[in-house]
Parts: structure tokens; sequence; C-alpha cells
């Protein structure tokens, strides 16, 4: 009788844990994945049809309106510098002493020839800023149970309408992620793996990207460090950095 009552209560103590909502896990993923600023270095590899090239980086972000990248190598793209600011792109070429900014149609373009596009690179809004989230269901991904979420973009200017997250039920962090067009097309997808814990959170190391509609193997993003809530200096941020 003790064993019944005790088992009972068990039950109903188990029923009462409320589930992650929506909302929760998409804040979840974004306290992972965002911060108040971040500074990392990286390796991009890109699998094109004639072979693989490398590009190294440096990179600073504060928020998700300024960020500051420095190609570090290979010597053709050495010194190569990209600003955001507030919605705004300018690149700087070693080679012609000449800054460029980009707009319009043209953020759509390739970056490097990566399976990124410029815009991808520009949008680091949080998620839940952007898409109004809903469960659809549940699995497994390479061993790892994982919730299945929908996005559904709820402002007019997001890069994709519509996005599929395949989230770690533990670490709050996508290890799929499908990017569509308005019509349903897809447009890109995304792998991330290597999760690390970094100052208290869980970051993916490593993100194979791939265009949908380019030929070749994808875009390898690989994270050799980062560190976040540094001091960085203001001056990183503006336009007479990027021919210092």
């Amino acid at each position: 009788m003790k064993c019944t009552i005790l088992c009972l209560i068990l039950v109903l103590a188990a029923g009462s844990v409320p589930a992650q909502t929506a909302g929760e896990i998409i804040r979840k993923i974004d306290d992972n994945l965002s911060a108040r600023n971040r500074v990392t270095e990286s390796a991009m590899t890109i699998h094109g049809r004639r072979g693989s090239r490398t590009l190294t980086a440096k990179s600073y972000a504060e928020g998700t309106r300024k960020a500051f990248t420095e190609y570090l190598s290979p010597a053709a793209e050495r010194g190569t510098k990209m600003l955001k600011l507030e919605g705004q792109l300018w690149i700087y070429s070693p080679g012609t002493d000449r800054t460029v900014q980009i707009s319009g149609h043209l953020l759509r373009q390739s970056v490097m020839g990566s399976d990124l596009s410029y815009e991808d690179m520009m949008d680091d809004r949080k998620l839940a800023e952007i898409y109004e989230p809903s469960i659809a269901g549940e699995e497994e991904l390479d061993g790892r149970p994982v919730w299945i979420l929908e996005l559904t973009a709820r402002v007019s200017d997001a890069a994709y309408p519509r996005q599929k997250l395949w989230v770690d039920r533990e670490r709050f962090v996508p290890l799929r992620q499908e990017l569509y067009a308005r019509s349903g097309k897809l447009l890109k997808t995304a792998l991330l793996s290597d999760l690390q814990r970094v100052g208290g959170r869980w970051y993916p190391m490593q993100v194979l990207y791939k265009d949908m509609l380019k030929q070749g193997k994808g875009t390898e993003f690989r994270t050799t460090q980062i560190a976040f809530d540094q001091a960085i200096p203001e001056w990183i941020f503006t336009k007479a950095a990027l021919k210092q």
C-alpha cells in the first residue's frame, strides 16, 4: 500500500513538471548562440568543384548590429576586411585599396565563393526576434534526442521565411538546420557539430553549410578560438579600421 501511494506521488510529481514550450526552447538557443560581444578565430574551408581552399580570419562582434572581420590567410585574401554597422556592410580590398559598400541584391552573393552569402553573415539577430516557433515533433539525430522546431518569420526582412531546426534536448543547440524560401523550396542546410562548453554555454565549434542551389560539397566553418564578453575597443567598429 505504501509503495502504491509513493509511486502515485512520484507519477503526479513528474506529471506536474511543465514541458518545454517552443518559445522557451528558442530563447534557450539564443542564450547559447548570442552574446553581448565575442571575439573569434576561424577557418573556413570551401569545397568547390575544382578542389578545396581554406581561409582563416579573426572576427569581433558586438551584439547583433556591429561586426568586424579580417582575413589572415591565404596570401591572396590576407588583409581583406569586412565591417557591419546597423544593417550596412563595407568590404575593404588591399589589392585595390578600395572600400566598397554591399547592399540590396548584392547581399545575396557568395562570400569568397563559399556556401554563405553576405546576407547570411549580416543577419545575426536572435531567432526569437525574427521567428514564431512551433514544435513539430521529437526524434533522435546522431544518437541525441532532439526536438524538431518549425520557424515561421514574423518580420518582413528575414533572409529565410521558414526554417526547420533539430534541437538537442539537453544542450539547446541545433544539430541540423534547413532554410527555406517562401515557396517552400529548400535553399540551404547546416549541420552543427563538436559542441563544447564555452563560458557557461554550449557552442557548436564546427558547421557544415550547403547551398542546395550550388554544386560542390559545401563549406566547413570551424571556430578555432572563441571568447565571450570581451573588452573590444570601439575604434574596431569604424570605417577607419578597414584601412589600418
